[in-house]
């Protein structure tokens, strides 16, 4: 027997079919032996609804308020998956955050979760039952519900499976797996067995929309297993055997494993969320960089790759990228406040730019591998604007029409799209 927790998207509950159809999932689990806890989202479009009843009231809606309300959209959810599985003769109970105690900090809207009180889930579970537990959401030390911002239950259902040592956490949601890239993108992506951690995290800051940033820093800090699967799959859906092994979906773990230091390149990630400012004629100087991002950064604008050209006749060029969205309000932030005070010649930026990042832990241990991604992107005439680097990762600024040629070149070229799935530096 193992201690199971599912994760369920809105997605996977977004109508009542779709709900009967993971009450016959988990109710297969239980029938096994297992002991099964289940996190789920509001069903599809809900919260966005609950925002949108939010923002005709107010523009700026009280926090407090804001979570007492979003909140309740998960509450529906669990209350509908039990029903489901009482009606298939499974003891289900719903509980929400409070129920549970899942005890956060008093940061509305994008709380954090501080611990878990397992006594009344674990009392629940061994005598027989299968817990629903509303996602998303916990309660601070003043009694008042908070919610953990958007994408929050994969969180949820992480630290619940932290909290009771499950034996595998697993994230269902519309895809089956992780992929080398996005297989919109290339068609010749293949699903991934097994990824690390380390590998995950990198994917997921670099574009890959998979799981939530959160969820995967809280199973890498924890040691969660963590499986994503499609709830859509029919059929075998990977019941463990006696050893709790399965082999559907993809595997994050920390174990590298034999199979993982022969593949050098393990995906490739891509993030259309960028736009790219330079800020010209700049003062060679210590302290610059601070004079030019720290308005940036009160602002609360993310800067994500940052270079500096080389000094000529005391000026330099100093070049980052900002996400999209706040570009525009970058670019006013340093005309307005920045370039008079430094004594730059101009600010320039454009929108039209991507990131093209490959990963993989491999790199660690073979040489060549962004010589390799540089001469790939340069065979098909794409000019590469800014480089950033990591143990496990390099990533590129380039072109925005260029995304699915350089994305396609480089599966091929590290062996991504060949059959035995295993990345390449040469040959």
């Amino acid at each position: 027997m193992a201690l199971i927790v599912q994760k369920y998207g809105g997605t996977s509950m977004g109508n009542i079919t779709r709900i009967k159809n993971v009450a016959q999932r988990v109710k297969r689990w239980y029938d096994n032996g297992h002991q099964v806890v289940v996190v789920v989202s509001a069903m599809s479009g809900e919260t966005n609804r609950l925002i949108g009843l939010a923002r005709e009231i107010s523009s700026d809606p009280d926090p407090r308020e804001y979570d007492q309300m979003v909140c309740t959209g998960e509450q529906v959810s669990i209350s509908l998956l039990a029903m489901a599985l009482q009606s298939l003769g499974v003891d289900a109970k719903s509980m929400t955050g409070d129920q549970v105690a899942i005890h956060t900090d008093d940061t509305h809207t994008k709380a954090r979760i501080q611990s878990i009180d397992t006594d009344s889930i674990l009392s629940e579970l061994n005598a027989g039952r299968v817990i629903v537990v509303a996602g998303f959401q916990g309660i601070d030390e003043h009694g008042d519900v908070t919610t953990l911002g958007r994408g929050g239950s994969d969180t949820t259902g992480v630290a619940l499976a932290a909290a009771l040592k499950a034996d595998e956490c697993q994230i269902y949601t519309d895809v089956d797996g992780v992929y080398t890239t996005d297989p919109r993108v290339t068609p010749k992506a293949k699903k991934l067995s097994k990824i690390t951690f380390e590998e995950m995290l990198e994917m997921a800051s670099l574009g890959s929309k998979v799981l939530q940033i959160r969820s995967v820093e809280f199973a890498g800090k924890y040691q969660v297993p963590l499986r994503v699967l499609s709830s859509f799959d029919e059929g075998d859906d990977g019941i463990f055997d006696d050893k709790f092994k399965q082999t559907v979906g993809t595997l994050i773990t920390a174990d590298e494993g034999d199979d993982m230091e022969r593949a050098v390149i393990s995906g490739i990630a891509f993030n259309r969320d960028e736009a790219k400012i330079v800020v010209l004629g700049v003062p060679d100087h210590p302290g610059i960089a601070s004079a030019i991002l720290s308005p940036i950064g009160r602002a609360n604008i993310e800067v994500d790759m940052i270079i500096q050209n080389m000094s000529e006749n005391g000026v330099t060029d100093f070049s980052f990228t900002v996400p999209r969205g706040d570009f525009n309000k970058a670019m006013k932030i340093l005309n307005e406040q920045v370039k008079d005070d430094i004594g730059a010649s101009d600010v320039v930026g454009t929108s039209d730019v991507v990131k093209v990042s490959i990963v993989g832990v491999g790199m660690r241990s073979h040489a060549g591998v962004a010589s390799k991604m540089f001469e790939t992107l340069a065979s098909q005439n794409i000019n590469l604007q800014m480089i950033s680097t990591s143990e496990i990762k390099v990533s590129v600024l380039i072109k925005e029409e260029c995304l699915e040629k350089a994305v396609k070149s480089l599966h091929t070229a590290f062996g991504l799209d060949r059959e035995d799935g295993e990345s390449k530096v040469a040959g």
